[in-house]
């Protein structure tokens, strides 16, 4: 048929894409051995390993032990005797902790196996918590709850265990960064898991827990990782953090 063409692609003249181009090969992750419920990963700093407090010092004292009570792999709040922090300094971390409240409690709403863990203590009775409490059966107001980031950020879910059981928090921390001159760069952002459930989706924190009023940052660097004498008998064990 005068005067039609069949035009057909070239193939050969089209350059197929080369999926080496995309493949990256150095830097190399480090290897790490995963822990296990029993232990910490390799690459972790252990701040409890069941036999003593070497590495908690008194929040109140630095110079002093911490004045808590260890026995049968755990350590336990002594009511009166003050909070406990790290003897080292932490910016940006992953922890792992595990606590139990007893069993034997009495009280209710915000009397009934409080304590705190706070992320960065930035002096006495302040930092940034989150919130340890028996919430299994305990009706409280949500922003102070367990796993709360206190007075701040409401958690997703309630995956409180009973009390006498051990629960655990896996929590990543983000430090603020500040300025020279003291004003805030970045907040400090949280995400937690509560049992292995998700409780904390990277939410940003308005500043310090406080009790009564608004949150606010006070510029700070490095800080101990703190864990709060509420008066309650609340216990902890298999403690690790990694840098990040």
């Amino acid at each position: 048929m005068a005067g039609l063409f069949l035009l057909l692609p070239s193939f050969a003249a089209e350059q197929q894409p080369d999926p080496k181009a995309t493949e990256v090969w150095a830097p190399e992750p480090g290897r790490v051995t995963p822990g296990s419920p029993a232990s910490a990963p390799s690459d972790a700093i252990v701040l409890f390993d069941g036999k003593d407090l070497r590495e908690w010092v008194s929040a109140a004292a630095p110079d002093q032990p911490a004045g808590w009570t260890v026995a049968g792999g755990s350590f336990t709040v002594r009511g009166g005797s003050g909070d406990i922090q790290t003897r080292r300094l932490f910016t940006d971390y992953q922890i792992h902790l595990e606590w139990r409240v007893p069993t034997t409690l009495s009280g209710t709403g915000q009397a009934r196996g409080n304590s705190g863990l706070f992320l960065a203590s930035t002096g006495k009775g302040s930092g940034y918590e989150i919130q340890i409490l028996d919430c299994a059966d305990n009706k409280t107001y949500a922003n102070g709850q367990a796993a709360s980031m206190y007075k701040q950020h409401i958690p997703l879910v309630n995956a409180c265990a009973a009390p006498g059981e051990w629960q655990r928090y896996d929590v990543i921390w983000t430090a603020p960064r500040f300025a020279a001159d003291g004003s805030l760069v970045s907040p400090a952002y949280v995400t937690a898991l509560h049992n292995g459930v998700l409780v904390q989706n990277h939410v940003a924190l308005q500043g310090e827990t406080v009790y009564v009023g608004k949150p606010a940052y006070r510029k700070h660097g490095p800080a101990p990782i703190m864990l709060q004498d509420h008066g309650d008998a609340v216990s902890f064990r298999n403690i690790w953090v990694r840098p990040l």
